[in-house]
Order: C-alpha cells, then structure tokens, then sequence
C-alpha cells in the first residue's frame, strides 16, 4: 500500500478534512490536499474531478473525499471508472469496502459522522488490503 494519500471536500467538510489530513499524518501517511480550504460555497463535483486526476497519477493510491452527506460526492467520483468510491459510516463499513470492493476512496459524510467515528473509518479503510479471492471477479466486472 502506497504511505500517500489525497484528501478534498466541498465547504461542508472543510474542517473535517483538516482533522483528518492531521490524523493521516500521524499515522505516517504523506497527504496530499486537493482542496478547498475555505468555508466559501463550492461545487463537490470540482473536488471529486480533482481526486480522479490524482488517482490517475498515483497508481494503487487512496483517497479521501467529504462533503455534508457524502453522498454527492461519491456519486461525482464514481463516474470515473479507476475510482471506487466508498460511502461509509463507520470502521467496518471503510474496512469491508477495502476487504470485498477494493474501494480506492472513502467517502464521509461531515454533517452525519462525528470526528472520532470519521477518525476510525479513516483509519480501518487506509489499513486494510484488498482480500481478493472471490471478491476479485466482482471487482473486475466494476471497472
């Protein structure tokens, strides 16, 4: 797994991702910041158009996008084909995303997950490998 990630969110999530950009550092993680870093209004799609050109660079690499729900945003991201885009909740719902969909991106939802739920789902999800197996043929016919 590569030690850099890329992290962006819409005005919504701007506070969260600066916490969890800080916490992907302690964990020993390079971080790239895709934006925005303003409260000032801004359209996700932007963000999650950002994050499909990094992904494309950055081969095997995962991100993180955040908006107020998270849900705009991986509806944005998933219309790239390299990305699977991963709306989660929690730590298990980020690790099983990774274990059975290889997803490359977490996606949160900062008006619905607090810090240290978005801390953990971070964390599960930068953590743990594909598993593979018979999760593979399912993930091939995504892309």
């Amino acid at each position: 797994m590569s030690s850099s990630i890329a992290i962006a969110s819409d005005h919504a999530g701007v506070e969260l991702k600066s916490t969890l950009a800080n916490y992907a550092v302690e964990l020993g993680f390079f971080v790239t910041d895709l934006g925005t870093n303003s409260a000032q209004s801004v359209d996700y799609p932007d963000y999650a158009d950002a994050m499909a050109a990094w992904l494309s660079k950055n081969e095997g690499a995962l991100g993180v996008l955040i908006c107020g729900s998270g849900v705009g945003i991986s509806i944005a991201a998933n219309r790239h084909r390299h990305v699977r885009a991963a709306l989660c909740h929690n730590g298990l719902g980020a690790r099983l995303a990774r274990q059975h969909n290889d997803a490359n991106v977490l996606c949160l939802g900062a008006r619905l997950v607090g810090v240290d739920v978005a801390k953990d789902a971070m964390k599960e999800f930068l953590a743990t490998p594909f598993e593979g197996g018979r999760h593979a043929k399912r993930v091939e016919k995504l892309g």
